[in-house]
Parts: structure tokens; C-alpha cells; sequence
């Protein structure tokens, strides 16, 4: 027994460290944030409570017969309106002190008296309380789990006129009851309609796993449940790229965690190394970190000292050298990512082969050396791109046969790294050029980047800009009735019979 326990206490940290994998991506709403979603989502909640359904309200108070019908929202008035983060996983929106201002069509009947027309009606002190539950769906996509929703009206008005003006004044208790229950019973089905249905197909827009080009996808669902604290929100996406060719294939993420401690801008993003590496490694998985150049693409400059240097073993080939020249640099080993406060380098091994091409024969290798070469790293986000700027920082070539051969190929050193700089690095930066997107909903940007590098990862800060609407892009994705339909009684005429 006393083993037994020892045991579980020794595989405890194992199983923390499998359950809590670290992120590759993380994301932080703040409180700043939350504000500039609270006003687009003020105006969302503005349109759906506008669009709210009741049914008719009729009934009968000894002789008199009345029916209400055809009740619409004509216009809202919402002063004090709340929206804030509420831990562990929940947002709460209050709406206080609201007004709903309400047309229908009145129809009265009393003995042989029949009165037709409309009635403005207003609802005051309206109070709604909604609390949002935030969770991580199957499918690793951040949804509205429930919906917790509570609300009250505080008085009802309604302004009579025409001939039998006196007789609704008389009725108004019964009619006002009837219709505060009823605008009452309507907004929480509303309004959780508009969150379960509408803003869940929202959040269908942010990329969850997809293709970035070609030959390479990326993950990005959660990990686990949102953390929610008074004034952040926080998300810790997997952040993980691969081959498409093998898209099941995993990377052991040993990167630091990226830690977000900052709260001042409305959103920050973090890149751990892996975020990074596992992009490298899935490119050079599908075998496409090789360039070939050969010919006319070799510079000229370059073929001459090229051909000087391995002029003994050319003219033992054949009396006539003008062979075209191929070279061919390819990728050894998958790159690798360093991130300090001082900067982002990437770290590349390869090989170059340089060959004669023969006609008619097969291609002549005049020599096989070593490159390694350190690249650094500009990253920068674009609306929601996040690109990368790569410029060649160090270069080094070797010989894998000899260290007298390395030495010979010393004057090659210079005009390598011109060539790399010239020719292959606009090839590499155009590749990169398109980015990668980052996981937010469609008709959200970023902008005011700021870029920082920590120990092991890196932070961009940026405020929030709605560049679409939230009903432009629910109707987009969404192009359904925006209301629920309720039950509506027919706008019948009243009983004519006492």
C-alpha cells in the first residue's frame, strides 16, 4: 500500500505536465478590449431585442371584448449597459434602467361599440442580467456553452385615445399586465437565441485548423477551457503547424510557455519557439527547403570564380568545360528558432552540391560542403497577418571531406553569401511574404502592433478595430431568420356575441 502511494506521488508531476501542455500560441483580451466589444455588441443586442415576437393578448371583461395584436418594437433606449469578465470561465452583461417603446393595433368591443386603431405603449425601468459561459468545444473552437439570463420590467405606460378612450383607461390594468408578461416572457429567448445560435456562428469564423499554402497547415484549437479573471481573458491555442502531406503527424512542444503579464493594450498575442519551429519542421518534412539554380540563374560573376576554383577537376572531366553549372542548396535538418530580449534568429544547416550538367550524361558533383548559416528574424503583424522578415546574418561553409579542402574553399565564402543574399533570400522572403492569420473572428483586426521579445518568446500588443459589423458577418455565415419564431395567435376579429 505504502508503496502504491509513493508510486502515484512519483508519476503525479508526469500526469500534471500531460494534462497542462504548454501553448504555442496564446491569446489575452482585456479589459480595454472588452469595452470596444461591449459596443458593437450593444448595438447587436439593440437589433435582436427589435426584432423580438410576442403573441397576441385578448380576453374578456364582462361585456367588453378586446384583442391587441400586431405588437411591434418601434425604438430602444439603453443608458447604462455592462459587459465584464466574471471569473472562472463566464462574461456578464447587464443592461439598467433600459426603455422599449411599443406599437400595436387595439381592437374593442362593447355591446354594439366597436373601436379599431393603434396604442403606443412604453416599458420602463427594463433590467436585463445575462451571464455568457465561455468553453472549449470538441472541436477545440471556443463557443457560448449557456446561457444564464434574467429579466424584469419595472412599469408599463400605455397612451389611449379615440371614442371609447375612458373604457381602455378602465381596461388598461388587464392590458398592461397581459403585455408587460409578455414583452417580459420575450427578451431572455431573445437574446439567448442571439448568443447560443447567432454568436456561436461567429466564432465558426476563427480558423480552428486549416491550410496556410501548399504544402503546410496549422492548428489552432484550444487546449483547454478559457481563463477568466476581473480583467482578462485568456486562451491557450495548441499553435502548431504541419505537413499537409501528414497532417497527423505531431511535434513535442519543449518550448517555454509564453506569460502574458500585461494588461495596458486591448489584446496581446504570444509565439513561444515552437510556434515557429513546428512551421520549419513541417516545411522540411514535405521536402520543399531546397533551391536549385542552374545556368543562367547562376550568377555570372559567380560561375567564373566557380569554375576558376574547381578548374583541375573540370578539365579532367572533358576537353570542353562549357557545361552548364547547377547548384543545388538543400536543407539538412529542420531550422531551428531562438528568441531572446535582444532579438528572433533562425538557425539553418544545409548542404550546396555543385555539379556540371552534361549533355547527355548524368550531372558531374565537382564538390559537396557545408552551410551554416544564421538568419535574423523581423516579425510584424498586418491586420491579422503575421509575417516574417528574414535577412542573413552569418554564413559559413566547410568541406564534409577534409580541413584542407575547407580551406580551399575559403574564397568561396563571400561571394556564397552575396549569392544568398541577392538570390535566394527575395526567393525565401516571398514565400513568407502571405503570413499566417491569427486565430480571430472575421470583421475583427488588429492594429498599433507593437512587438516585444521576451526569453523564449515574443508579444505583440495591439488595440482592436471592428472592420465589419457583427450582423454583416452573422448574416454572412448565418442567413437565417435573426428572431426566433414564437407562437402568434391569428389577428382575429373579436366575438361579436356578448
Amino acid at each position: 500500500m505504502a508503496a502504491g502511494s509513493c508510486l502515484l506521488l512519483l508519476l503525479l508531476p508526469c500526469l500534471a505536465t500531460t494534462l497542462h501542455s504548454p501553448p504555442g500560441c496564446k491569446i489575452r483580451i482585456t479589459s480595454k478590449g472588452l469595452d470596444l466589444v461591449k459596443q458593437e455588441g450593444l448595438r447587436f443586442v439593440e437589433q435582436e431585442l427589435q426584432n423580438i415576437t410576442m403573441s397576441d393578448l385578448h380576453g374578456k371583461e364582462g361585456q367588453f371584448h378586446y384583442n391587441i395584436s400586431q405588437i411591434k418594437v418601434m425604438d430602444l433606449q439603453m443608458p447604462f449597459s455592462d459587459l465584464h469578465f466574471q471569473p472562472q470561465q463566464q462574461l456578464v452583461f447587464n443592461i439598467s434602467n433600459a426603455s422599449i417603446s411599443l406599437r400595436f393595433r387595439r381592437q374593442l368591443l362593447y355591446w354594439f361599440f366597436y373601436d379599431i386603431g393603434s396604442i403606443n405603449a412604453s416599458a420602463d425601468g427594463v433590467h436585463i442580467h445575462t451571464e455568457l459561459q465561455l468553453a472549449k468545444d470538441e472541436a477545440g473552437r471556443l463557443k457560448i456553452s449557456n446561457v444564464t439570463c434574467n429579466a424584469s420590467i419595472a412599469r408599463m405606460r400605455v397612451g389611449f385615445s379615440g371614442t371609447l378612450r375612458k373604457v381602455y383607461e378602465f381596461l388598461s390594468t388587464f392590458i398592461v399586465t397581459g403585455m408587460r408578461f409578455l414583452l417580459s416572457q420575450q427578451i431572455c429567448p431573445s437574446l439567448e437565441h442571439a448568443s447560443l445560435v447567432l454568436l456561436n456562428s461567429l466564432l465558426d469564423t476563427v480558423p480552428v485548423r486549416n491550410y496556410v499554402d501548399e504544402h503546410i497547415g496549422i492548428d489552432y484549437s484550444l487546449l483547454r477551457d478559457p481563463a477568466i479573471s476581473t480583467d482578462t481573458l485568456d486562451m491557450d491555442f495548441k499553435g502548431m503547424f504541419f505537413p499537409r502531406a501528414r497532417e497527423n503527424l505531431e511535434l513535442e512542444n519543449y518550448a517555454v510557455e509564453p506569460v502574458i503579464k500585461e494588461t495596458e493594450r486591448m489584446v496581446y498575442v504570444a509565439f513561444s519557439e515552437y510556434f515557429f519551429d513546428s512551421a520549419m519542421h513541417a516545411y522540411f518534412q514535405e521536402g520543399v527547403l531546397a533551391i536549385e539554380l542552374q545556368g543562367e540563374k547562376v550568377p555570372k560573376d559567380l560561375e567564373v570564380l566557380l569554375r576558376a576554383t574547381f578548374f583541375g577537376t573540370i578539365f579532367m572531366l572533358s576537353p570542353t568545360v562549357d557545361a552548364p553549372m547547377q547548384l543545388v542548396l538543400q536543407v539538412s535538418a529542420p531550422p531551428r528558432c531562438t528568441i531572446k530580449p535582444s532579438g528572433t534568429s533562425v538557425s539553418v544547416s544545409a548542404f550546396l552540391n555543385i555539379s556540371l550538367v552534361l549533355p547527355g550524361r548524368p550531372a558531374v558533383q565537382l564538390s559537396s560542403m557545408a552551410v551554416e548559416t544564421k538568419l535574423s528574424a523581423k516579425v510584424f503583424l498586418q491586420g491579422k497577418a503575421l509575417r516574417v522578415q528574414l535577412d542573413l546574418r552569418r554564413f559559413r561553409i566547410y568541406s564534409k571531406q577534409s580541413a584542407l579542402e575547407s580551406l580551399a574553399l575559403f574564397s568561396l565564402q563571400a561571394p556564397l553569401k552575396t549569392l544568398l543574399q541577392l538570390t535566394i533570400m527575395p526567393i525565401i522572403n516571398e514565400r513568407t511574404k502571405k503570413g499566417v492569420q491569427i486565430p480571430l473572428p472575421e470583421g475583427m483586426d488588429f492594429t498599433k502592433e507593437v512587438v516585444t521579445n521576451h526569453a523564449g518568446f515574443l508579444t505583440v500588443g495591439a488595440d482592436l478595430h471592428f472592420s465589419k459589423g457583427l450582423r454583416e458577418v452573422i448574416e454572412k455565415y448565418h442567413p437565417v431568420p435573426t428572431a426566433p419564431a414564437y407562437p402568434s395567435s391569428q389577428h382575429a376579429e373579436p366575438s361579436m356575441d356578448p
